[in-house]
């Protein structure tokens, strides 16, 4: 059951925007292979990465459609943290839940939790990213961040016009999300494109700020930067300008609407829409369906990203869910 708070620029964005392939498995994989099936009343776990907008963005969409659903659902927060995702899955074994899905911090570390929950039973639905061996696993519903990072690259190549041009690369928090991510986009950066300087910002704002000073100190003619995600963008947008580096631009990653508001004002140059809420809802639906055995779902379902400048701005995707109770 879909959400019903919708707007009309998400409808125009899922008809306008592209479904790229998966990030570490191949396409049209289908349920044959899902766990037995679940008769009567779910109970899901939720075992979240961090709490960036992203992150509380995916869970809200998680949690409400759990509940249209009519499935119980237990969340828990691993703060970036390997050995605290595995003891959160372990404490939602203990809770005895049917299914578990999990947006993990590390791509290495989900072997131990798949071991894990398969030894008691309990399948895994991954969010974001997928295993290359997709036996043990109920599903996924993943995000071509590689392509994501790519589509940024190729708006840097067609502004740059075949100039030389220096790049510098603020990433997320390392062993997931973030090296896919920076792994496209400087794959597809054009020969013309030299990045200077790659460091992570741990997806902390406070942390990408100090990154951003150092980093426009050792380069005072760097021309681009690419930014894991627009929290911590808004921060080196700040760090940049109070340096005298206005003329930086910056691409970025995720589609908010505080985001979109950045690239109407010129903060940011462009982004790439990938929603979070898309993503919860698809994984809970898609879930509860292989669980339930309901139907020819995709074992590994895509959520859709677009590339997002100024002139796009008013058709991109929602990313998080509005507050029912909000004004």
């Amino acid at each position: 059951m879909s959400r019903s708070a919708r707007s009309h620029r998400a409808f125009v964005a899922s008809v306008l925007g592209s479904c790229g392939c998966l990030v570490l498995s191949g396409c049209g994989l289908l349920a044959e292979d899902a766990a037995p099936t679940v008769v009567g009343p779910v109970t899901l776990g939720f075992v979240n990465g961090g709490s960036t907008r992203f992150h509380q963005c995916l869970e809200a969409a998680v949690e409400d459609t759990a509940l249209n659903n009519s499935a119980r659902i237990h969340t828990a927060e691993s703060r970036q943290d390997a050995a605290t995702e595995l003891a959160n899955i372990q404490d939602m074994i203990a809770r005895h839940v049917d299914a578990l899905i999990v947006q993990t911090v590390d791509v290495d570390a989900l072997q131990k939790d798949i071991a894990k929950a398969k030894k008691a039973g309990v399948p895994i639905f991954l969010t974001s990213i997928v295993t290359d061996d997709t036996t043990d696993i109920l599903g996924a519903v993943v995000v071509d961040l590689k392509q994501v990072g790519a589509l940024d690259a190729g708006w840097i190549e067609k502004d740059a016009a075949g100039q030389k041009v220096n790049v510098g690369v603020v990433a997320g928090a390392p062993g997931a999300a973030s090296d896919l991510l920076v792994g496209g986009f400087k794959g597809a950066l054009p020969a013309n494109a030299t990045v200077v300087a790659n460091q992570p910002g741990m997806f902390s704002p406070a942390k990408a700020r100090k990154v951003a000073a150092v980093m426009i100190e050792a380069h005072p003619d760097l021309d681009y930067a690419f930014v894991a995600s627009e929290e911590m963008a808004f921060a080196v947008r700040e760090a940049f300008d109070a340096a005298g580096a206005k003329a930086v631009k910056i691409v970025t990653v995720n589609g908010t609407d505080e985001g979109l508001a950045a690239l109407k004002d010129g903060r940011f140059a462009a982004t790439v829409a990938n929603s979070a809420a898309d993503t919860g809802e698809l994984a809970v639906t898609n879930a509860l369906a292989l669980l339930r055995g309901e139907g020819d779902v995709d074992k590994v379902a895509t959520t859709r990203v677009r590339l997002v400048t100024k002139a796009t701005a008013d058709t991109a995707p929602l990313y998080c869910d509005p507050d029912p109770d909000a004004d």
